[in-house]
């Protein structure tokens, strides 16, 4: 898909997973999605980050969960 849109450079945010030309982070765009923001909310906030730059992104994310066992913990 869109992986050539994420990139890691140490010279910006200290080499964390960002959207290509931008200074927005893969983690950033999943605390917006964790926080009720939806699709259009982020594109409208975040006025650089394209369509494709936020697919790729979720993307991104989701294929670091692949292979990984997803627990659930109760509240105590």
């Amino acid at each position: 898909m869109g992986e050539a849109l994420i990139v890691c450079d140490p010279e910006i945010l200290n080499g964390k997973p960002i959207v290509k030309g931008t200074r927005i982070s893969v983690a950033l765009i999943m605390q917006c999605i964790a926080s009720g923001m939806t699709k259009e909310d982020i594109l409208r906030g975040y006025p650089t980050l394209t369509q494709e730059g936020l697919e790729a992104a979720l993307d991104f994310a989701a294929r670091q969960f692949e292979g990984e066992e997803v627990r659930f913990f109760e509240n105590r």
